[in-house]
């Protein structure tokens, strides 16, 4: 009984033995831990400056970088916060480019850094809609009330079944009604419709419209990116030209954008308005610096206040929906912007937001903006928990 006893101890002290080593050995060494660091002034427009000029806590972004650098939140690839006109944090880490042929859809393993160009994904719904906005502003399109086959002379043979009644804003807000499935399946699924769409044999305008209409339009949310491929099409006939020249030069050559890339298009030439963009970080600020200034960069409207202000308000019955893959629970969503209110903070946000984990945050309360790039593809994106956990606390 003795030796049984005396054994199970020893058993029991090598565990706990095991645990306290194991336990050192994580523990990262303080000589590697990363630092604050000013943001670098590259002569892009975007004025920078230290967290201490905008009161915000250094201590906890400085845990916050940390806790990325050593994989608490899988893959995030960079961060960016400005605050009161700068740019006050900018941070890159390490991960794979996206390709949607390898596992985890994890390309490349890269160090990333400022001029990294990065795949947006879902982010380019939200700068399609801006486009949007653009052309209304500027009369190639009258108004957003407008049936969207006003706009698609080469599709008036799917106008049918009451398809007349769905509008650009409809499109823009999810809430078309025709049939689609983009949440129940994975990306990596050819079920899931967006996914589907290229592997179709039809156009990827006639495989949106030819879906029946599952509600009426304008009553329920669907998300769809689908839709914003519609609306890309749409723009296309409006002003005469395809969002790629339309974006560059209403959008992007204001906001001194150079790095853009419109880098998916259908076979019959067809962008895909969804999630075919890529850019740098920098560019996803400029776009939210645009957005928290009411439409204004560098003195000039570029969008109208009205389409912020209806960017930043939740649309209809868009409200309390839960968005899969992510830490992201009960959201609004209104002109292709994701909209939530921080109870424990007290912070207003809307957002746009892309597969992977890409962000751009706009608090308007707080005169910020918070970017987020990542390559959590199969895995859960957490930012959410990055932002209640570190970021609000720290600038509020």
């Amino acid at each position: 009984m003795k030796k049984y006893i005396s054994f199970h101890i020893l058993v029991a002290a090598c565990v706990i033995l095991t645990f306290v080593l194991a336990s050192i050995g994580c523990k990262q060494d303080p000589s590697t831990l990363r630092t604050y660091q000013l943001p670098a002034n590259i002569d892009d427009g975007i004025e920078v400056g230290s967290i201490d000029e905008v009161n915000i806590d250094q201590e906890l972004i400085e845990q916050a970088i940390n806790d990325i650098e050593q994989g608490k939140f899988k893959e995030v690839h960079s961060l960016l916060i400005y605050k009161d006109g700068r740019l006050v944090v900018e941070e890159y880490f390490t991960g794979h480019h996206y390709s949607y042929y390898e596992p985890r859809h994890h390309g490349e393993l890269v160090t990333f850094k400022s001029s990294t160009v990065h795949a947006f994904h879902s982010v380019t719904k939200s700068i399609t809609s801006a486009c949007i906005g653009i052309a209304i502003d500027k009369g190639f399109i009258k108004s957003i009330d407008q049936s969207i086959f006003d706009y698609l002379p080469d599709y008036q043979y799917l106008n049918a079944d009451g398809k007349d009644k769905i509008t650009i804003e409809h499109l823009l807000t999810m809430t078309s009604g025709l049939k689609w499935d983009e949440w129940s399946a994975n990306l990596s699924n050819k079920s899931n419709n967006i996914i589907g769409i290229w592997f179709s044999d039809k156009s990827p305008v006639d495989y949106v419209l030819e879906r029946p209409l599952k509600y009426e339009p304008g009553t329920r949310f669907i998300y769809s990116g689908g839709n914003m491929i519609v609306l890309g099409e749409l723009l296309r006939n409006a002003a005469n030209m395809d969002i790629a020249e339309f974006s560059q030069k209403y959008l992007f050559e204001p906001l001194g954008i150079h790095s853009f890339e419109w880098w998916e298009q259908f076979e019959n030439g067809v962008f895909e308005t969804g999630g075919g963009l890529k850019g740098i970080p920098r560019d996803m600020l400029k776009i939210g610096i645009t957005f928290l200034n009411n439409g204004v960069y560098d003195g000039k409207q570029i969008i109208s206040k009205q389409w912020v202000e209806k960017s930043s308000t939740p649309f209809g019955n868009n409200i309390g929906i839960n968005i899969p893959g992510t830490d992201s629970k009960r959201f609004g969503y209104s002109y292709s912007w994701w909209i939530k209110e921080y109870s424990e903070s007290d912070i207003y946000t809307y957002r746009a937001g892309g597969w992977g984990g890409q962000r751009i945050i706009v608090l308007p309360e707080v005169n910020s903006i918070i970017v987020f790039t990542g390559g959590n593809y199969t895995s859960t994106v957490r930012t959410s928990k990055i932002l209640e956990r570190y970021i609000l606390p720290a600038i509020n």
